[in-house]
């Protein structure tokens, strides 16, 4: 089997950079399956290629959370410090849904931009429960990049604090493509 060249999906080249900064990210890690293909090797390497600026997540703007008060992360169904007949009503779709965010279309980053603005603005008009859209991607590639990545995203430090839980919605609103988030009140 010949060996593939180092290149993007895009069909660039790694630069030496890119390859330096894959190796710092993956050291002391060991492959999961030797099937997983390892960091390109040198002599694959375009020296002439110029040094991309590396791309990093959006940063919030929100202010960040004290260090010495870690909230517990949460998954799609449970909540910490939300009594059990709350989040059971959540996952049945029996609060309802005071405002709508609808993810179709977006990016990843405007994505992410998009559901820390609407959160907030959901918080301080003084909503509970608001429904994220988000699709259901190309169920045979393993579902959307938006689908997955917002459970990720309601736990980030800037929204992890306005969240007490969330859970997929009922079939009625789109079900595994939406999912129900119960804000924290507001405080005054």
């Amino acid at each position: 089997m010949a060996k593939k060249s180092d290149t993007t999906r895009r069909g660039r080249r790694v630069s030496q950079d890119e390859v330096a900064l894959f190796r710092h990210a993956m050291r002391g890690t060991t492959p999961m399956d030797e099937r997983i293909r390892s960091a390109p090797n040198d002599e694959n390497v375009d020296r002439s290629a110029p040094n991309p600026a590396p791309r990093f997540p959006a940063r919030s703007k929100s202010v960040p959370s004290s260090p010495a008060r870690q909230l517990p992360e949460l998954s799609s169904g449970d909540a910490t410090g939300l009594d059990r007949r709350t989040m059971d009503r959540l996952r049945r779709g029996q609060m309802r849904p005071e405002a709508r965010l609808d993810l179709h279309g977006h990016t990843q980053d405007e994505a992410q931009s998009a559901l820390i603005d609407f959160l907030r603005r959901a918080q301080g008009a003084g909503k509970r429960c608001v429904i994220v859209i988000t699709g259901r991607g190309r169920m045979g590639q393993g579902g959307g990049v938006l689908r997955s990545q917002t459970p990720r995203w309601l736990n980030l430090p800037s929204l992890r604090p306005l969240v007490l839980g969330f859970a997929v919605a009922q079939p009625k609103d789109g079900g595994a493509g939406a999912l129900y988030v119960l804000l924290k009140k507001r405080k005054s």
